[in-house]
C-alpha cells in the first residue's frame, strides 16, 4: 500500500501531467484537422481527432484524479473512466477506417502538407516524453485509467510516425495512396486499444486512496 504522501504527490503530479496533454493536443489536434481539410488529407484529419480523442480521454483521466478527494475505494470510479477511455478509442477507429476506405475507393489524391509534417514530427518527439512520465504513476495510484490513458498518449506518439511516413511519400514520391493506408493503420491501432481499455482489469491498488 502506498504512503498517503507518496500517493498525494502522485495525484498531484497526474493532474500537472493531465493538463499539459490537454493543452498541448487542443493546438496540435485544431492545426491537423485544419491543415487536413485544406490539404484533403484523411490520414491529417484522423490525427486531428486523434488528439481530440486524446483530450477527451485526459479530461475523463481528469475526473478520475477528483475522486481521490473522496477517500475511499476507488475501484468503480477507475472501471468508468476506463470504458470512457475504450468508447473514445472505438468512436476514433470507426470515424478514421470509413474515411479511409473512402478515399482508397475513389482514389482521391491529397495534396502534400508542410504544416501537417512539422505537427508529425513535433509530436513524435514529444508524445514519447509524456507517455513515460505518466506510465511511471501507475504503481503509486494503482490505476488502470491511468495505464490506459498513457497508452493513448503512446498511441498518439506512434501514429506521428504513421502519419509522416504518409506524409512524405504523399509528399515526395508522390504515393497518393500512402496517406489513406497511414489512416488505416491509426484506425487499427484505435480500435486494439479501444478493445483493451474495454477488457482491462482493475488493478491491486486501486482501492489505497
Amino acid at each position: 500500500m502506498q504512503a498517503p504522501d507518496t500517493r498525494a504527490a502522485a495525484v498531484q503530479r497526474a493532474r500537472l501531467l493531465t493538463n499539459v496533454t490537454i493543452g498541448y493536443n487542443v493546438v496540435e489536434g485544431v492545426v491537423a484537422v485544419l491543415a487536413g481539410i485544406v490539404a484533403g488529407s484523411v490520414s491529417l484529419v484522423g490525427f486531428g481527432l486523434d488528439s481530440a480523442v486524446e483530450v477527451s480521454t485526459a479530461v475523463v483521466l481528469a475526473w478520475r484524479l477528483r475522486q481521490e478527494r473522496r477517500g475511499g475505494c476507488m475501484t468503480d470510479y477507475d472501471r468508468r473512466a476506463t470504458r470512457m477511455i475504450a468508447v473514445c478509442f472505438v468512436a476514433l477507429a470507426l470515424w478514421v477506417g470509413f474515411e479511409a476506405v473512402s478515399q482508397l475507393t475513389t482514389r482521391e489524391a491529397p495534396r502534400a502538407s508542410t504544416v501537417g509534417i512539422v505537427v508529425a514530427v513535433l509530436s513524435v518527439i514529444l508524445m514519447p516524453l509524456l507517455a513515460r512520465a505518466k506510465r511511471r504513476l501507475a504503481p503509486a495510484l494503482g490505476s488502470q485509467a491511468v495505464i490506459r490513458e498513457a497508452r493513448q498518449t503512446q498511441l498518439c506518439a506512434w501514429l506521428s510516425g504513421v502519419l509522416l511516413v504518409g506524409l512524405a511519400l504523399n509528399a515526395g514520391p508522390g504515393w497518393w495512396w500512402a496517406d489513406p493506408a497511414a489512416a488505416l493503420v491509426i484506425a487499427g491501432a484505435a480500435a486494439w486499444e479501444g478493445r483493451g481499455a474495454w477488457r482491462a482489469e482493475s488493478l491491486e491498488d486501486t482501492c489505497c486512496a
